[in-house]
């Protein structure tokens, strides 16, 4: 009975407090209506929590995260450790690999809450469901929680209570992820009443939102989505399986996702960890793929995160007798691997779902192709959500339409990053987000120290100013951000009003217009249609075609919509390809498809009549892949393309060029 729901203080009336909660429970420390409704411009507010892992727990065989975000039989059962982690953390492993030291820690959450939750305790539960609660009543207004697992860490983890498929565990953790939502829903009197709302639609998430409550978006982040691993560089998977698997994770109520992530698959390849994290993880990569990462040189500024080269014995005496984890090349810090034509494949699948991308942890190899992919489809839905995208690549995701977060590092680092891409979110009219990451096992702000300066006095306003929050207490514990540092996920609050004790009002007003701009992301993405291609199947000609006596390289192959053929011309500089397109029509932008032999330099040319041509874009640079030339949109029946000088010993080489309107 002590545990059974009893009377609050809504009794008044209040829709922002349960009419039930169980006792004993945790304390919120928020007093105040939640605020709701869109701003003078019909604009949603709110912060984006962008990254999240409510339910990781359930990852990993299910032991490696402790605790749970809520539990039928009461708080005493959901913050609890794991079993092995009795008496005094002795047979903690996962924690001394990830934080060093023994792992030893006092292995009691409620009430007492000695040593967890903690800034740097990396395996025990952040997300208890009141925390979340506390995060949204100071504002957070969208939450993405990314369902994750990693088949191979739990398979050489010693402890687990289920199997190790990662799929498996994505159904499990969407479903829980439900169960929550009617769990706290029966504390306001019934489905569909409580704050906790997980929605499927940009509208319905901006209804969510404008009633003060909170929009929950599943997203995925796991090694080998839908069984699309690579052994020996030899995908497991088929564009069937793709298929089914989209189609199943969009049923599930999945919106975004990742394509990859830590381990190269079948898909594309990753971008590295550092440190002896990094070199663990590589074990891991040559366990599941039987290939350690390979790097090269990279061709432009964009660079994958250094190898990790510190030496992780834990995980090294996995590997096989006589295998070593290869040395790498410091002037080498890019993923050899890219986005596979299978990870193409699916790229344009989700495209065709309306889904969003997450291109955190894709290698830059892989990255600039999606981009190049999203660019010639004018396709907005592209997220970095948690730092881990090259910094180089930020303009392009806004030029886009896309959102980006960044992780929730300390204040102090915070401001400073956001103050670095303040300039272009000006340019683009964008709000900023953070990638909080909780039970994500990344390490979250230590505290600054009560002695440091500007540090967060409590009681403080929430950023709207019609709440009042105070310190956060559960059970025996009460925390203070200056002295405890972000230690779960109620915690938000005070480390935004951190940033805006060290950074000022402006990086926190770009954060309460994170939740807009999210939505604006998603509702672009939800809305966009593959233009017309104006090119597919029109008469082409070309100044020359490579002649061979079993596959044809004529120019009409680089316009039959099939990207398994290619026109390719003679070996010199100075050649043309031209399109008919059979009647006057508006053209505003060109793509280029190219194969391993593209041009640097070449010229588009539009003519009315095939006799007076007038150029319309240019590209001095080219380095390949896929190219996208924008101009003004005006009227013509034919396209030329004049390509100046080549990038390789070989002649010119398109898998399809694309002609569209806009």
């Amino acid at each position: 009975m002590s545990l059974g729901p009893t009377p609050s203080s809504a009794a008044d009336g209040n829709w922002w407090e349960p009419t039930a909660r169980p006792a004993p429970d945790s304390g919120i420390g928020v007093t105040g209506e939640p605020f709701t409704g869109t701003d003078a411009r019909g604009e949603v507010r709110g912060f984006v929590d962008a990254h999240n892992h409510l339910m990781s727990n359930e990852a990993f065989g299910g032991r490696l995260i402790c605790g749970r975000p809520f539990s039928e039989k009461g708080i005493a059962d959901a913050l609890k450790d794991c079993p092995e982690h009795y008496p005094d953390g002795s047979l903690a492993i996962f924690d001394f690999i990830t934080n060093g030291g023994d792992g030893r820690h006092d292995p009691d959450g409620w009430p007492t809450f000695v040593d967890w939750p903690a800034h740097d305790s990396l395996t025990h539960q952040q997300n208890y469901y009141a925390w979340v609660e506390r995060a949204w009543r100071g504002g957070q207004r969208v939450l993405v929680n990314d369902l994750v697992t990693n088949g191979v860490i739990c398979s050489v983890y010693f402890f687990k209570d289920r199997g190790c498929d990662e799929m498996t565990s994505i159904r499990l953790q969407a479903k829980l992820t439900y169960d929550m939502q009617a769990y706290i829903d029966r504390m306001y009197g019934g489905t569909g009443k409580g704050w906790f709302r997980v929605v499927t639609d940009s509208a319905q998430a901006r209804r969510v939102v404008e009633q003060g409550k909170l929009a929950v978006v599943l997203g995925v982040e796991t090694s080998e989505p839908f069984g699309c691993k690579q052994v020996l560089d030899v995908a497991q998977c088929d564009r069937a399986d793709i298929d089914a698997g989209l189609d199943e994770l969009y049923d599930l109520g999945v919106r975004s996702m990742f394509l990859c992530h830590k381990f190269d698959n079948a898909l594309c390849g990753v971008r590295f960890d550092e440190g002896a994290l990094g070199t663990a993880i590589n074990v891991g990569q040559f366990l599941s793929t039987g290939t350690f990462w390979r790097t090269e040189r990279c061709t432009g500024p964009q660079h994958d995160n250094p190898v990790g080269l510190a030496a992780a014995p834990g995980a090294e005496a996995e590997l096989p007798e006589g295998v070593d984890v290869p040395a790498y090349d410091e002037d080498a810090q890019c993923n050899v691997r890219g986005l596979t034509g299978l990870g193409e494949y699916a790229v344009r699948g989700m495209m065709k779902r309306n889904m969003m991308l997450e291109i955190d942890h894709m290698s830059v190899k892989a990255t600039g192709r999606a981009l190049d992919i999203f660019e010639a489809e004018s396709y907005p839905g592209v997220i970095s959500s948690h730092s881990w995208m090259d910094i180089d690549w930020t303009e392009r995701v806004y030029g886009l339409g896309g959102f980006v977060a960044q992780y929730m590092h300390g204040s102090e680092h915070f401001v400073e990053e956001a103050r670095r891409t303040e300039a272009v979110r000006d340019e683009y009219g964008a709000g900023y987000g953070y990638g909080t990451d909780m039970n994500g096992v990344g390490g979250w702000p230590a505290p600054r120290g009560a002695d440091a300066p500007a540090p967060v006095t409590y009681p403080f306003r929430s950023a709207d100013g019609g709440s009042v929050i105070d310190r956060q207490t559960t059970g025996e514990r009460t925390w203070d951000l200056n002295t405890d540092g972000a230690a779960h996920h109620g915690l938000v609050p005070d480390w935004i009003e951190d940033i805006r004790r060290v950074g000022g009002q402006d990086v926190v007003d770009d954060l309460f217009r994170g939740a807009e701009t999210y939505l604006g992301t998603w509702g672009a993405s939800e809305r966009h249609r593959p233009a017309d291609n104006l090119a597919r199947g029109a008469s082409a000609t070309a100044s020359s075609a490579e002649w061979n006596p079993f596959t044809s390289y004529a120019p009409g192959r680089a316009v039959d919509g099939d990207r398994g053929t290619r026109w390719a011309s003679d070996w010199s500089d100075d050649q043309w390809l031209r399109i008919d397109l059979g009647a006057v029509r508006e053209v505003g932008r060109v793509t280029l498809d190219w194969e391993r032999a593209y041009g640097t330099s070449y010229r588009v040319e539009l003519s009315a009549d095939g006799t007076g041509w007038r150029a319309v874009g240019s590209v001095t640079a080219g380095d390949g892949g896929l190219d996208t030339v924008r101009f003004t949109p005006q009227q013509a029946r034919h396209v030329r393309i004049v390509f100046l000088d080549r990038g390789t010993e070989w002649g010119y080489s398109l898998y399809e060029v694309g002609v569209h309107g806009r």
